[in-house]
């Protein structure tokens, strides 16, 4: 760094400070009043932009490099001279990139006034895997510079993309080894990421998943593992015309974890629970259909996200493009006798027990046996029917009236009616944040604000159409 150090237009600024620290974007520092009063009578304010070198004071360490020095060093510009005197604040960058080991019970650094080249040339490197998976990871790479004043070699660059955070190592600049990103064009390359996708448990990385392969893996209580698969245009017309769907199958050991499914059409690449197209929250195995609300946005890149809802799952994920049958989702055949309501004629009578239609040659038989071995459920607006041996595992949420078997009460209560808490501070159920957003337009809640804006309200909702199965013989479920 030393070819850059040099006094910068004949402004002479070098004082000790102790460090502070304060939460705020980018590079810039704030120094106390008389230093205002110091760099003004030396005439940096009429020189353009003030950049500044700032350097670790330490004890001399015997032994230590040169390579040592430098690595506890880095520049910035200076956002403003409110700092109390003595003192030189800094934000998170500045702070990490200088003490990267460890901070002092008193850390003292040097400010030096320094004049640095606008850059031309930048090469960054991803500390983890993941950042390449981003949409337009350039962009938003440039757009978390603007922030920046300075950047120096060896710095650690953190992007914020929603809720995730990607760091990048600063490898190479031209034309020096610190520059000024001020008011110039910067070439900005990305080099790979060393990461390998067997080594990212704390990384958020998108695994490719092939239309048709399986793909085995594991996932903690509490933790994502994320996909992501391609929809060719050449199959998207098939899907928007029905003939076709996307679905995606998850299977699961009977280790006692669980998992949930969350899926989301790009540019939204990791779907949480409350970012999402597309959900499941059964339990065991499950098949997901997708169904586009748009049907012009069918091709493209999909993401998965298998959550971790309870203890560690083993599990294989695929997805499928796979042709509609004629006979509809859930719908098994007949029994013996029945009679379709369609063709229901004079012949026939209605089971005083199943209130379904059967032919009058076999009523008295089927009645008796119907009588004997099933029951309808007494909830208002259910009545389906079930062997009396399976009567008292079905039960209804008694907030919402949903219907499921005893052992998916609890996670339902869970994910659907225990109070969340809103950003904006508000907090309510799941079901109470999608009625509030459409009855009173909340817009002023952030993440109904986000459901609105991405018209995904009527998709959390999708669960009332989801078609519960046994995890011996799980049928695909419906999602909006």
């Amino acid at each position: 760094m030393e070819e850059v150090v040099q006094l910068g237009k004949g402004v002479s600024f070098s004082r000790m400070f102790e460090a502070l620290r304060y939460d705020g974007p980018g590079d810039k520092i704030k120094l106390p009043p008389s230093s205002f009063k110091e760099l003004s009578d030396e005439g940096a304010l009429d020189k353009g932009p003030m950049y500044f070198r700032l350097s670790k004071v330490r004890d001399t360490v015997p032994g230590a490099t040169m390579e040592q020095d430098t690595e506890e060093a880095t520049c910035s510009g200076v956002l403003e001279f409110t700092a109390r005197e003595g003192s030189a604040e800094l934000p998170p960058h500045v702070w990490n990139n200088l003490f990267r080991s460890d901070t002092p019970d008193v850390p003292l650094i040097e400010v030096k006034y320094v004049s640095l080249p606008k850059g031309t040339y930048a090469k960054l490197k991803p500390e983890g895997a993941g950042f390449s998976d981003l949409p337009n990871h350039r962009a938003v790479l440039e757009t978390a510079l603007r922030n920046h004043a300075t950047l120096s070699e060896n710095d650690i660059v953190v992007v914020n993309y929603g809720l995730l955070q990607y760091k990048l190592k600063v490898l190479e600049l031209k034309p020096a080894s610190s520059v000024s990103v001020l008011e110039t064009d910067v070439e900005v390359d990305i080099e790979g990421s060393d990461s390998v996708l067997d080594n990212e448990e704390n990384q958020h990385v998108l695994v490719p998943l092939a239309i048709g392969k399986v793909e085995s893996s594991v996932v903690e209580e509490g933790k994502f593992r994320y996909y992501k698969f391609s929809v060719e245009e050449s199959v998207s017309e098939k899907v928007a015309s029905g003939r076709a769907n996307i679905e995606v199958k998850i299977d699961t050991d009977a280790s006692g974890g669980d998992t949930d499914i969350y899926v989301s059409r790009h540019p939204l690449v990791f779907p949480t629970q409350h970012r999402h197209e597309w959900s499941s929250h059964e339990m065991g195995s499950k098949v997901l259909i997708l169904k586009p609300r748009d049907s012009s946005l069918v091709s493209g890149v999909y993401s998965i996200g298998v959550y971790g809802f309870k203890g560690t799952s083993k599990y294989q994920i695929s997805v499928a493009i796979k042709d509609v049958n004629s006979q509809r989702i859930g719908e098994h055949a007949s029994a013996t006798g029945s009679v379709d309501a369609d063709s229901v004629d004079a012949d026939s009578v209605l089971c005083r027990n199943c209130k379904r239609h059967i032919a009058s040659r076999s009523a008295h038989l089927h009645e008796a046996y119907c009588m004997r071995h099933n029951v309808a459920c007494p909830h208002d607006g259910c009545g389906v029917v079930l062997r009396k041996e399976e009567a008292a595992d079905h039960v209804h949420c008694n907030k919402c009236g949903r219907a499921f078997q005893q052992r998916e009460m609890e996670k339902h209560m869970k994910v659907f009616h225990e109070p969340r808490q809103c950003p904006c501070g508000v907090v309510l159920e799941k079901e109470d944040m999608v009625c509030l957003a459409f009855s009173l337009n909340y817009t002023s809640c952030t993440l109904v604000t986000y459901f609105l804006k991405h018209d995904f309200l009527t998709k959390l909702s999708s669960f009332s159409l989801l078609i519960f199965r046994s995890n011996t013989n799980p049928q695909p479920a419906l999602c909006a």
